[in-house]
């Protein structure tokens, strides 16, 4: 009920039936997040963070990013969706909003392919259980919106291989909210 509470006000596009994906051979559910989801969704973030420190990228999630407290926002808000195994087990968390991001408002060293309604998909992170969750996660957001932004650290080089493997164009500079700078990209279908 909490979670047909909280699609009820997702805007129309993002009412679309969620969608089961294949993700290494094993069907995925993709569905809003709930505060019950909470504790696992909070390990998961901080698995991803010990992940990106193993793989260079030590600059990016730090200083507890992302808290409880904007995940909370992203229930709240209907943004936050987690990624289940065939076995209903949590294996990954993203959050995706279709509307403006104000980070994307200016754009430096070169412009989005377009200006057209698009959404814009954040924090993905995985349990580590399944391989190919930020692609189902990517996949699954283009049977919302044909028109995806997205942005990740200079030093987060497995994001942005998957971007390139997804064929998503790299735009720009944008700069977050407390000035840090990330790489923007953006697809069209």
């Amino acid at each position: 009920q909490e979670q047909l509470l909280l699609r009820n006000r997702l805007p129309l596009k993002q009412r679309t039936p969620l969608r089961l994906r294949r993700l290494n051979n094993v069907t995925t559910n993709i569905r809003l997040t709930t505060y019950s989801d909470l504790p696992l969704v909070m390990e998961i973030y901080e698995t991803a963070r010990e992940f990106m420190h193993r793989a260079g990228n030590i600059n990016q999630w730090v200083n507890g990013y992302p808290s409880q407290k904007l995940i909370e926002d992203d229930i709240d808000a209907g943004h936050s969706f987690v990624v289940e195994n065939n076995s209903g087990k949590t294996v990954g968390v993203f959050s995706f909003i279709i509307g403006k991001d104000p980070t994307y408002t200016k754009i430096y060293n070169g412009e989005w392919l377009n200006t057209d309604e698009y959404g814009t998909i954040h924090r993905i992170a995985s349990s580590g259980i399944e391989k190919g969750v930020g692609e189902a996660c990517f996949k699954w957001t283009f049977n919302q919106i044909s028109n995806i932004r997205v942005d990740t650290h200079r030093d987060n080089k497995v994001m942005q291989n998957i971007l390139a493997k997804l064929h998503f164009k790299y735009c720009g500079i944008i700069y977050l909210l407390d000035g840090a700078e990330r790489l923007a990209y953006h697809k069209v279908l």
